[in-house]
């Protein structure tokens, strides 16, 4: 009997909606534009921290950083030291890495500038390479795989040699026309340099150029872009994940050996996670998400307001309706639970429209940002129960309204 009940209900509602197909159409738009924005700018924000993580990944989560203390970064009120101390010098650097006696790779570089032009016969860059110097290990630690040619090799390194890998944007600027660089002549920094290979495109990004970047032996980089207090970085790539800690554990004590100091002393040097730096960026967005939940929920109250508004206009036209159902047998809760049907179903249609809406609208950010498609399916769900909510709290008034208008009253309207 209540299945019966409730499948008359439905069928009156949806009967009743078709009726007002414009009325209906108008307050789906109400509901979707509401939830449009709080799922687009929820999506868009999944997007910007799927886009920091895939990018930060490329570093691999089990290397670690050894840098210079006195770097300052900054992301919202928390921030790193920024105490001067004294640079990792290329000897530093390099006993490091001779003497860490633990199962990982060990990669020596140094950003000589980021405003180089490279030049082969007729073509010539923009003022806007990178140049690093690097060891035989950087590839691998830094998630860089060579297309064409080949990577350095020890030799190449300890003998300063005047060798190149250059990235695949820079290899398009200098060698248009699909032209092989590999074994070409380049001059950069007033030196002639000879590539011996290419770089795979890994894309920009958080104002990265990873595809426009020419990179050097560490050796030849020290004497053609020498300048004073020099500073390297040491990346160090543990072979088992599981062994980062204990890995950066050793490091620290090897390298507070290498730097002398003393038991009191303490590091004058940073350690950093591939991670730690994403995680920051993470966390920052995280407080976005809830002012952007806010703003969303702002614009569905004023949706919720918008569609009880409707549903008290359509109680006042059908009350003849409401009227005669009740003449004929129809009890209040019947009454009730039609008009709240006919503003669930109504909400949820417009949710789902405002969902569909905000997914692709918010991965347009994923497209700017070169990530993958977000679905946030925890806001989805929220979507639907807040949508949920707001169906039936705005039809819950109208719905008793009309429940309780007098049977001899209503036909006799109008």
């Amino acid at each position: 009997m209540k299945l019966t009940l409730i499948y008359e209900n439905l069928r009156i509602a949806l009967g009743s909606i078709r009726a007002n197909l414009l009325r209906t159409i108008l307050t789906i738009l109400i509901i979707g534009i509401g939830l449009t924005a709080l799922i687009g700018i929820l999506t868009a924000i999944s997007s910007i921290q799927s886009a920091i993580s895939s990018k930060f990944t490329g570093m691999g989560a089990n290397s670690f950083t050894i840098e210079n203390r006195g770097m300052n970064v900054q992301i919202g009120k928390r921030k790193l030291r920024n105490k001067r101390y004294g640079f990792i010098s290329f000897k530093e650097a390099m006993q490091f890495k001779d003497e860490f006696d633990f199962p990982a790779i060990v990669a020596v570089s140094h950003i000589a500038t980021g405003a180089a032009t490279v030049k082969h016969e007729s073509e010539k860059s923009n003022p806007n390479v990178m140049v690093i110097g690097v060891d035989e290990n950087f590839l691998d630690v830094e998630g860089h795989n060579v297309t064409k040619g080949r990577n350095f090799t020890q030799q190449e390194i300890k003998d300063n040699r005047y060798v190149a890998l250059i990235g695949s944007a820079l290899a398009k600027k200098v060698f248009p026309n699909d032209e092989n660089p590999v074994d070409k002549v380049i001059v950069s920094g007033g030196a002639k340099y000879r590539v011996i290979g290419v770089l795979e495109e890994k894309g920009a990004g958080f104002g990265s150029q990873s595809d426009n970047i020419l990179l050097l032996p560490v050796t030849n980089v020290r004497q053609v872009f020498s300048r004073a207090s020099m500073s390297y970085k040491i990346v160090v790539k543990a072979n088992d994940s599981q062994q980062v800690d204990i890995a950066i554990s050793e490091a620290t004590g090897l390298f507070r050996i290498i730097r002398r100091l003393t038991v009191h002393d303490e590091d004058n040097f940073n350690i950093n996670k591939s991670d730690n730096l994403s995680r920051l960026l993470i966390d920052s967005t995280g407080q976005v998400t809830w002012i952007a939940f806010g703003i969303g929920a702002i614009t569905l109250l004023g949706a919720a307001i918008g569609l009880m508004n409707i549903m008290l206009v359509a109680v006042a036209e059908r009350t003849r309706e409401i009227g005669i159902r009740k003449a004929i047998g129809a009890s209040s809760k019947a009454i009730r639970n039609q008009f709240l049907f006919e503003t669930i179903i109504i909400g949820q249609i417009g949710g789902f429209v405002g969902i569909v809406v905000g997914v692709f609208v918010g991965n347009l950010m994923s497209m700017i940002m070169q990530s993958s498609f977000i679905v946030p399916w925890d806001w989805v769900i929220v979507g639907v129960l807040v949508c949920l909510g707001v169906s039936v709290l705005s039809g819950l008034l109208p719905a008793i309204k009309a429940s309780k208008l007098d049977p001899i009253e209503s036909l006799r309207y109008e």
